[in-house]
């Protein structure tokens, strides 16, 4: 998948946790784990949103676009 979710380098760099996150961002642990992991399909603007309020950065430092090789 050319998407690559850097959601476990941003919250390593803010020093906070998952269970920290969760509580900040008020989603599961599952489903955050599932974002962070890559295996999300899809992810909501305004969730994209409070999470990047919550580890102050912007959604580019989360979220990269990898060309695939041909």
């Amino acid at each position: 998948m050319p998407i690559i979710v850097n959601l476990d380098v941003m919250m390593a760099k803010r020093k906070m946790s998952l269970n920290e996150l969760s509580d900040k961002v008020e989603l599961t642990l599952s489903n955050l784990s599932i974002l962070k992991t890559g295996k999300a399909k899809a992810i909501r603007f305004s969730t994209l949103e409070t999470i990047c309020e919550a580890l102050d950065c912007q959604p580019g430092d989360i979220l990269e676009f990898v060309k695939e090789k041909e």
